[in-house]
């Protein structure tokens, strides 16, 4: 699987690349499609971050992902 650092995955916010991409634990997701994240924005979070500590407050659990690519893990 393809390593990527934060800071390649912060420009696929919606904005600076067309790619939206967003991680958790460790693995890169590509949401692009996605009409819930519109412009890199899903509600109160933004694309190109690692949301794994955001899950919590999230109204749906971490199966969500499984419903999208993985495009390759986040380098540490």
């Amino acid at each position: 699987m393809k390593l990527f650092t934060k800071q390649q995955l912060a420009l696929r916010n919606g904005q600076d690349k067309p790619e939206i991409w967003v991680a958790y634990k460790g693995i890169i997701y590509d949401v692009t499609d996605s009409k819930m994240w519109k412009n890199g924005k899903h509600y109160e979070h933004w694309a190109g971050q690692d949301l794994t500590d955001e899950i919590a407050d999230a109204p749906h659990t971490e199966n969500v992902f499984k419903k999208f690519m993985s495009v390759g893990q986040l380098k540490e």
